[in-house]
């Protein structure tokens, strides 16, 4: 990409656009487009249309999406499932038909089966059924992957596919009920400390391992593929490391300074046992994480503390 490209960025507000927003400015970009949910519906195939044909960008990411943790996968299952197929089919048809250059779709893990070889490697998709609690999600991010490389083939329009892991990091949504664990967990340690409570409740055992991508690093990621890859294949965003839920929550509850006890909420679900990414095909590229989990929880614990008065309830 030249410095001086057109570059649209869907969902710059989000956790992962607005990182991605982050990099691209370190590195020089200063041509980028953004809309408002309230200045362009992307669920609208019309508004779609209408903004590709008039803007003309050269490179987008495809960052925005309808997303939530467990509970909310579980009551909003149709908004998952419509909400994300529409934008998706609405942007990546769009892009092709204004003549973009290339395109970049954001995937997540969770499009890998419920008891995915570990860590998953990219070749385990559709090997095995889903984790229920989030498959309408799962469903429709892999109908992503399956539509970029279906225009590669018949199109031959340059759409790569990336798969982040667990993100985390400023920006990120700290509402108690529709939030993802991290971020949960800093809520929840921040208003017992706040309160002075004994207690903070986790939910299910604790044993799940999972991994944690600061968003930045997700950022740079995106930009790096932009720059240098091209190809059907899609390709994991990880660390390659992994954490119990309950060694998550210790070491949230000693960065926030919690001193109280950590109580577990066994009717609560624990979702899929272990979710670790296979990230030898992006190392393999030439990029590797730098952030730290301990770090990046202090970092994100920093921005909640700036913005805490600002944070819905």
């Amino acid at each position: 990409m030249n410095e001086d490209a057109r570059i649209y960025v869907a969902g710059y507000r989000g956790l992962a656009g607005s990182a991605i927003v982050r990099a691209l400015e370190n590195e020089g970009y200063r041509n980028l487009l953004f809309r408002t949910h309230a200045e362009l519906d992307l669920t609208s195939q019309a508004a779609v249309e209408a903004f590709f044909s008039k803007e003309r960008p050269e490179y987008v990411f495809l960052a925005a999406a309808k997303v939530g943790g467990i509970q909310a996968n579980d009551r909003y299952p149709a908004e998952f499932i419509r909400d994300n197929l529409a934008i998706q089919t609405n942007v990546i048809h769009s892009a092709w038909k204004a003549g973009v250059r290339k395109l970049l779709f954001l995937g997540s893990s969770c499009i890998y089966p419920k008891l995915a070889p570990q860590p998953m490697p990219e070749s385990c998709l559709l090997t095995g059924p889903l984790e229920p609690t989030n498959e309408w999600y799962a469903i429709a991010k892999i109908a992503g992957i399956k539509m970029c490389q279906a225009y590669r083939r018949q199109y031959g329009f340059d759409a790569i596919s990336a798969m982040p892991t667990n993100l985390y990091g400023p920006g990120d949504n700290f509402h108690l009920e529709n939030s993802h664990v991290m971020p949960a967990l800093i809520r929840k340690f921040h208003d017992a400390k706040m309160s002075g409570d004994a207690q903070v409740v986790m939910w299910g055992t604790g044993t799940p391992r999972r991994e944690f991508l600061h968003v930045d690093d997700l950022g740079a990621a995106a930009v790096f593929l932009m720059q240098t890859y091209s190809g059907e294949d899609i390709v994991n965003v990880g660390v390659g490391e992994d954490v119990t839920i309950r060694e998550l929550a210790e070491t949230i509850r000693s960065v926030v300074g919690f001193d109280g006890e950590i109580v577990q909420d066994l009717s609560k679900p624990d979702g899929t046992p272990r979710k670790l990414m296979n990230v030898d095909r992006l190392t393999a590229l030439g990029w590797r994480a730098r952030v730290g989990l301990r770090q990046g929880i202090e970092d994100t614990y920093r921005w909640f503390l700036d913005h805490h008065s600002q944070l819905r309830a």
